[in-house]
């Protein structure tokens, strides 16, 4: 069924108004979480600055324990998938890790290179 279907009846385009109304929360969400992720991103950005600084490993396994159970905790708490929350930080981890370890890369190529 087309959404922009001029045939419609009141009913169908009851049913299609709160659709498009229920889309646009879910495309507003989203725009959220993009935000979202993009300052945590930032931080983390910072963190693998300290990390590579002090020469801290990129990985912090006992944090993302904890980390973990936190989230399983909220997501549960939240009545989402603890697993599912549990994936998707484990997502997130792993792309800080990666981050952390190029950070960490390009801080040990500046402090190497001889001077000109």
């Amino acid at each position: 069924m087309d959404l922009t279907d001029g045939a419609l009846g009141a009913q169908d385009n009851e049913l299609i108004d709160e659709l498009l109304d229920i889309r646009q929360s879910i495309d507003n969400i989203d725009a959220a979480l993009v935000h979202l992720l993009a300052e945590r991103f930032k931080f983390t950005q910072r963190v693998g600055r300290l990390k590579a600084a002090g020469g801290l490993p990129a990985s912090d396994p006992e944090r993302e324990r904890v980390q973990i159970q936190r989230l399983r905790s909220l997501a549960e708490e939240s009545h989402l998938d603890p697993a599912f929350a549990e994936k998707f930080l484990g997502f997130i981890v792993a792309e800080v890790i990666h981050h952390h370890e190029q950070i960490a890369s390009n801080t040990a190529a500046i402090t190497t290179t001889p001077d000109a």
